[in-house]
């Protein structure tokens, strides 16, 4: 006869729900963070108000995934996606992460499409590997503490990068990587390292990140990847207790609100998004605008771990547009040294990246016309020009500009792009862009049509 289970006791009842109530609490902190001025909100129009709420749940999505991780049983997921995109994020990238416990060793094994490009060759035709990606491994992860003294250096670090013009591949595509506290004699396969000092302090990964960059949407396809520890064969997990529960759920509640409130600042204290501050970045950079400068772009620069995150190998580019319906923004830049991922990408106030989905709020070098001059040059504006490079602002009135070069290894600085944006009345487009090649309405749709399916292939949950 089987027995009955046990009934639970009244404190374990209590101290559940006590925790339950924890997090729609940090719920609530994190919704206020939308409306309230005292925690940096963009300014409230309809549209920002609404954006916001989806952006705040798209926070609330992040954190349940993260909480119910485990790093010692890991697998890949998507760390950001359409439903949860933040942090100005690359609308050309699958963002993948994943928790580990970089006291232990792991082993990620992974197949790529054709992979010749990684090493400079051309292409075969059909489908091919993604046109970049990276893995980093982080000791923590931006914006977790909800407060911008985190960004001080030596708080987080990287303690390994690994990307693909440096990761080793078989010829059918395979490949495999060791992460681990120490490399062992004689391993001279790929290697990233999960304990590294800095500054006097050991700092241990604890945050595994894989960025998949694409150009050709139409034919640059997913990684396979799987990761897991040495040894969990070994070790069955064990079952979730009353004591696991409550931390799950007090870690969803805690991450979803600092998250929401530390990026907030970040926009507007640390990016000065609505104008400059003291102490912000562009007093530290010598720079006579805001950092985010209106309808311009900031110099081409790095951005580390240090600031708030970023990929390690990208020289980045921002600001904002604020344009009328009949404005533009025409954007040029020129590449001394090509680099491997060039992508140009439009955001939200939230620091949400525009549908890419149905409208061409991005457009990476893949589908970027050049000019006769060597000169690629994007419009910005909020209807259809009618001409080839235009980005759309989705209907969006005030939001982030984003440039991204991608290079492993980054260019002696006088060979860094160059980069100008200059307003301009709609109807003189084309005085500004005389080369743009004129683009119908059926070919739009076609583009529409690509997107769509791509989308479709990147975000696949099967």
């Amino acid at each position: 006869m089987r027995m009955p289970h046990p009934e639970s006791t009244a404190a374990t009842r209590e101290a559940l729900r006590a925790a339950f109530d924890d997090m729609i609490q940090c719920f609530q902190e994190a919704r206020d963070a939308i409306d309230d001025p005292a925690l940096y909100p963009p300014p409230p129009t309809d549209r920002n108000l609404a954006e916001g709420y989806r952006y705040v749940a798209g926070f609330m999505l992040n954190a349940i995934e993260r909480a119910l991780a485990d790093p010692l049983y890991p697998r890949f997921r998507r760390a950001i996606q359409p439903m949860n995109r933040s942090t100005i994020d690359n609308a050309d990238a699958v963002y993948l992460g994943v928790e580990i416990d970089g006291n232990y060793s792991y082993r990620i094994r992974g197949r790529a499409a054709d992979t010749r490009h990684w090493r400079g060759e051309a292409p075969a035709a059909g489908t091919t590997a993604p046109q970049y990606v990276i893995f980093e491994l982080a000791s923590g992860y931006s914006g977790d503490s909800g407060k911008l003294s985190e960004m001080q250096p030596g708080t987080r670090i990287n303690t390994s990068t690994l990307d693909s013009s440096k990761l080793q591949v078989e010829a059918d595509g395979s490949f495999d990587i060791l992460v681990a506290p120490e490399q062992p004699e004689g391993y001279s396969g790929n290697f990233m390292l999960s304990k590294r000092s800095s500054r006097g302090v050991e700092h241990v990964g604890r945050f595994l990140t894989c960025r998949e960059l694409f150009h050709d949407w139409a034919n640059q396809d997913l990684l396979d990847l799987e990761i897991l520890r040495i040894g969990c064969e070994q070790e069955p997990r064990p079952p979730i207790d009353p004591a696991g529960a409550e931390h799950m759920l007090r870690e969803i509640g805690r991450i979803a609100r600092n998250q929401v409130h530390f990026w907030n600042a970040f926009n507007t204290i640390t990016l000065e998004t609505y104008g400059q501050v003291p102490g912000g970045i562009s007093e530290r950079m010598g720079l006579d605008k805001p950092f985010m400068p209106v309808n311009d772009m900031n110099p081409p620069n790095v951005l580390g771990i240090a600031t708030g995150g970023g990929q390690s190998s990208n020289i980045y580019a921002g600001g904002t547009y604020l344009l009328e319906d009949d404005e533009a923004l025409v954007i040029e830049t020129r590449t001394p040294i090509e680099p491997h991922f060039l992508g140009f990408h439009l955001a939200n106030l939230w620091g949400e990246s525009l549908d890419f989905e149905s409208y061409p709020s991005n457009i990476n070098a893949h589908f970027v016309e050049t000019d006769p001059d060597g000169a690629r040059r994007w419009v910005v504006c909020h209807r259809d020009p009618g001409v080839a490079n235009w980005v759309s602002t989705t209907g969006v009135l005030h939001g982030y500009t984003s440039r991204r070069w991608t290079y492993p290894e980054p260019p002696p600085k006088e060979q860094w792009p160059t980069l100008t944006a200059r307003k301009v009345p709609f109807d003189d487009i084309r005085a500004h862009m005389p080369h743009a090649r004129i683009v119908t309405a059926e070919e739009r749709a076609a583009q529409r049509l690509l997107r769509h399916r791509h989308v479709q292939r990147r975000y696949r949950q099967y």
